[in-house]
C-alpha cells in the first residue's frame, strides 16, 4: 500500500499524510460477520471513567475476526481485501471449498484470488497456517498461538511479525518485535508472512478533528492545572512542573514498571530491548 498526500488547500492538508485505500473492498462488509458495537465512553459498569479522554467518534460495526483457523485441510479462496476501522491491518474475506465464509487479518503481499490453507504439512506460503514444529526456522510468522487451540495472540497489528529462532525440544523460541525472546510450544499455529498494512506507521493525522473521528477527547496539560487537579499544577508564572513527570495520581510516567508477574514468565528468554 502507497501513502496519500495533498495539496495544501488548508492548514491541516498540508500536514496530512494517510494510508491509500483505492485497492480495497469499496462496498459495505459481509454482513453475516459483522455486529454492532456500544461506545461506552471510558466508562465502566459503574459509569465512572476508567479510561480518559475517550468519547464521540464515528459509529461503525465491528467484524468478527476467525484467529483461530481451525479449518483444517480444507483450502480457501480470498474474495476481496477490506478496510477494518477497528484495528491497524486490513482483513480478507475467505470463502471455503464448502461456501463457509471467514474474515482474517491479512498478511502482507495476499492478493484477490489467491489460496490459503491451514493444516499439517501445507506449504509455507503466505497466508497458511500451521503449527510452529511444521514451520522452518528463520521464518517470519504472524497472528501466533500461547496456548495451543486459544487462538492467536502474538503479532496481529499492521507490520508485525516474529520470527522462529529454533526448536529447542517441546518449545519454539520466537523472537519478538520488541526484541522480546520467549519459548512457545511447537503444537501452537501460527500464520506464515508479515501482517499487511506496514504503513500504518507513517500516518500523520494532521488536524485534532481526525482524532475525535476515532473517539479521542482533548487533553489538558498538567502544569496548565491547578494544584488540587495535578501534581504539575500551580507555581508562578509559567512552570515545567518541577517535579519528574507524573499522572495524575503521582504514578511515574517514565518507566515505572507495573506489569504483574505472570505464569508465563518462565518462558521469557530475554525481555525487551529497553527504551533510552
Amino acid at each position: 500500500m502507497a501513502l496519500k498526500t495533498f495539496k495544501p488547500y488548508t492548514k491541516s492538508n498540508r500536514g496530512t499524510v494517510i494510508v491509500d485505500k483505492s485497492n480495497l473492498w469499496k462496498g459495505a462488509p459481509y454482513k453475516p460477520l459483522t455486529k454492532g458495537q456500544k461506545s461506552t465512553g471510558g466508562r465502566n459498569n459503574y459509569g465512572r471513567i476508567t479510561s480518559r479522554h475517550r468519547g464521540g467518534g464515528s459509529k461503525h460495526k465491528f467484524r468478527v475476526i476467525d484467529f483461530y483457523r481451525k479449518k483444517k485441510n480444507v483450502s480457501a479462496d480470498i474474495e476481496r481485501i477490506e478496510y477494518d476501522p477497528n484495528r491497524t491491518s486490513h482483513i480478507a474475506l475467505v470463502k471455503y471449498e464448502d461456501n463457509e465464509r471467514k474474515y482474517i487479518i491479512c498478511p502482507q503481499g495476499l492478493k484477490v484470488g489467491d489460496k490459503i490453507i491451514s493444516g499439517e504439512n501445507v506449504e509455507i506460503k503466505i497466508g497458511n497456517c500451521l503449527q510452529l514444529k511444521d514451520i522452518p526456522p528463520g521464518t517470519n510468522v504472524h497472528n501466533v498461538e500461547l496456548i495451543p487451540g486459544n487462538g492467536g495472540k502474538l503479532a496481529r497489528s499492521a507490520g508485525s511479525s516474529v520470527t522462529l529462532s529454533g526448536i529447542d525440544g517441546d518449545y519454539a523460541i520466537l523472537k519478538l518485535s520488541s526484541g522480546e525472546t520467549r519459548k512457545v510450544s511447537v503444537n501452537c499455529c501460527a500464520t506464515i508472512g508479515t501482517v499487511s498494512n506496514p504503513d500504518q506507521k507513517n500516518i500523520k493525522i494532521g488536524k485534532a478533528g481526525r482524532n475525535r473521528w476515532k473517539g479521542v477527547r482533548p487533553q489538558s496539560r498538567g502544569v496548565a492545572m491547578n494544584p488540587v487537579d495535578h501534581p504539575h499544577g500551580g507555581g508562578e508564572g509559567k512552570t515545567s512542573g518541577g517535579r519528574s513527570p507524573v499522572s495524575p495520581w503521582g504514578q511515574s510516567s517514565k518507566g515505572l514498571k507495573t506489569r504483574k508477574p505472570k505464569r508465563s514468565d518462565k518462558f521469557i528468554i530475554s525481555r525487551r530491548k529497553k527504551r533510552k
